[in-house]
């Protein structure tokens, strides 16, 4: 059985010969730092000799601003910089290190800033394909990798909330529900279009949104105004998905999304990723209340941190599920910096040893 054919074969709940093994999702910058410095021989040195599959690789198309805005420095200071990035942001970051920026403006505050901000999402800007998209796509097509089309940071929510801020965007549901839904609506659209150019080139195996729009506490939103501005335009891109056989519409949401669970079975959403178990999800639990969707993530990175004997413990807690159905084992987001090299070697033998890949 192929990689594609596993992944698709895993979503859809049919037979397989073996659960994938692969992670989505890789370390954070600082953490491949800390790795190479405790002996790891390269930046993608985590994903090399662990015998991975070749799990998911995202289609190279431009789903956002075309031209994007100008990166540009717009006020020094000792310790920090005010910078515009290329998404319109504008924001206030340390000088040294990383850190949560202090966001200070967006792009979108009124329905004449959205007119405005239209002329940046032509989808049939030819810019938005890479030059040699060519020679991608006969990679592509002849690869293991399944393709998917979309990635962070595009979705409806997801891409809103980086259009207007998350206060603005919020407050619009019930100032101007009309422009929500426009931009929404003319998103949807847009993908839409790109979609279609891209898979009469490049056979496509899943779509993907990116919905950050919960947190420890749930949905920054209601359910019900996730059925009345969302779930239509999902199910349009179901129903694109379905015409020309795609079989995965997938869905990254952090923060306990388990509210919404339901109502991305009804939008034809049949992948969700990633569970954070620090906002109380639990992938065991939810195996059981949402059978018909399958879940990826939900092993908790913190506890990865804590060497071999937690390793263990958390392994344990999801083993009823790592043999599936519908599940894929993957933490619930991107590698935290407190993970040593050696505790993450550890954790991913232990893991493919209990997946039996």
């Amino acid at each position: 059985m192929t990689n594609r054919e596993r992944i698709v074969n895993t979503v859809l709940g049919r037979d397989i010969d073996r659960q994938p093994f692969f992670f989505f999702f890789g370390p954070w910058p600082e953490t491949v730092e800390r790795w190479k410095a405790e002996g790891m021989k390269s930046d993608m040195g985590w994903r090399e000799g662990f015998g991975f599959d070749a799990g998911i690789e995202i289609v190279s198309v431009n789903l956002g601003y075309c031209p994007a805005f100008t990166e540009e420095i717009l006020e020094e200071k000792a310790d920090t910089r005010i910078l515009r990035d290329a998404f319109g942001i504008v924001q206030e970051v340390r000088r040294h290190g990383s850190s949560i920026p202090n966001y200070l403006d967006y792009p979108v505050k009124t329905a004449a800033d959205w007119e405005d901000l239209k002329q940046r999402l032509d989808p049939h800007d030819p810019a938005r394909f890479p030059v040699d998209w060519e020679a991608l796509t006969r990679q592509y097509n002849a690869g293991e990798a399944l393709m998917q089309l979309g990635s962070y940071p595009y979705g409806l929510f997801g891409t809103l909330r980086d259009m207007m801020g998350v206060e603005t965007l919020l407050l619009m549901f019930y100032d101007d529900p009309d422009l929500i839904r426009d931009m929404m609506n003319y998103l949807t659209d847009f993908w839409i279009a790109i979609y279609e150019k891209v898979c009469r080139d490049v056979k496509v195996q899943a779509i993907h949104m990116w919905e950050d729009m919960s947190g420890r506490n749930g949905p920054l939103i209601s359910p019900q105004m996730v059925r009345d501005f969302m779930v239509p335009n999902y199910r349009r891109i179901r129903d694109f998905a379905d015409a020309r056989d795609i079989p995965i519409l997938s869905l990254d949401t952090d923060g306990d999304c388990s509210s919404l669970l339901p109502l991305y079975q009804e939008a034809g959403i049949n992948l969700v990723f990633p569970f954070e178990v620090a906002a109380g999800s639990d992938v065991v639990a939810y195996r059981q209340q949402f059978p018909h969707l399958c879940l990826m993530g939900g092993i908790d990175k913190l506890e990865i941190a804590k060497g071999p004997a937690a390793i263990d413990r958390e392994l344990d807690r999801v083993q009823p599920i790592l043999q599936g159905p519908k599940y894929i084992a993957a933490l619930d987001h991107l590698m935290h910096p407190e993970i040593a090299w050696e505790d993450y070697q550890y954790f991913v033998r232990q893991l493919k040893q209990r997946v039996g890949a």
